[in-house]
């Protein structure tokens, strides 16, 4: 949410700017296409918002296309700020998440401990990613580059989101991730794995998404 207030903002004052033309410029083009992203993330699959978006997305004229999702920003951000739409995107965000932890426990149980391991730590670090939406925590460092899964898991530790032990927590199954992922798969033991899993599972159950 906090990614559409500073989106919202920059609109704001580049309309305020009253120069001409500087709607079809390309600040608005990117401004437009940023929106669209922020957009993309927050926006429930299906709702309105999203339906709205796929609309506009395909307007030529950016002069007409920024203020057309401008405005789906702008509604979709105060009813984020309401409460109204948290209960159904944290349903949506587990509902996913909860599939790649039942891939990763399929994989265990077969006996791909290594794949298991990925696809539980990449279950942890998109859930991550969602948390920072929905608290307003940056994922991007300021050239547009993605912060790594350690840097935004600092980063909720900072603003209060869990503390210093769920946060030790968080980056021991981030460093078993990334030894599976880099081919260490020596350095782990599958019953690790199980641990990896059912942690990464009542992690999501305490701090919804």
């Amino acid at each position: 949410m906090g990614q559409l207030d500073v989106l919202i903002g920059e609109y704001q004052d580049m309309i305020n700017t009253r120069v001409e033309g500087v709607l079809a410029s390309d600040r608005a083009k990117l401004l437009a296409s940023r929106l669209e992203s922020a957009i993309d993330r927050l926006a429930v699959p299906g709702s309105s918002y999203a339906k709205q978006l796929e609309v506009h997305r395909k307007e030529k004229r950016t002069s007409v296309k920024i203020r057309d999702v401008y405005s789906v920003a702008l509604g979709l951000r105060d009813d984020l700020k309401a409460g109204w739409t948290d209960t159904v995107v944290e349903l949506v965000h587990a509902d996913t998440h909860s599939e790649y932890l039942e891939m990763a426990e399929t994989l265990l149980d077969a006996g791909y401990k290594d794949p298991a391991a990925v696809i539980g730590g990449t279950a942890l670090e998109v859930h991550v990613r969602a948390l920072c939406v929905k608290h307003g925590v940056a994922t991007e460092r300021p050239d547009g580059s993605p912060k790594k899964a350690d840097t935004v898991n600092a980063d909720l530790k900072k603003v209060d989101v869990y503390g210093t032990l769920q946060h030790k927590h968080l980056t021991a199954w981030m460093d078993l991730r990334n030894r599976a992922a880099h081919g260490d798969w020596a350095e782990y033991e599958k019953q690790q794995v199980r641990m990896l899993i059912d942690g990464v599972r009542d992690f999501m159950l305490k701090y919804p998404a």
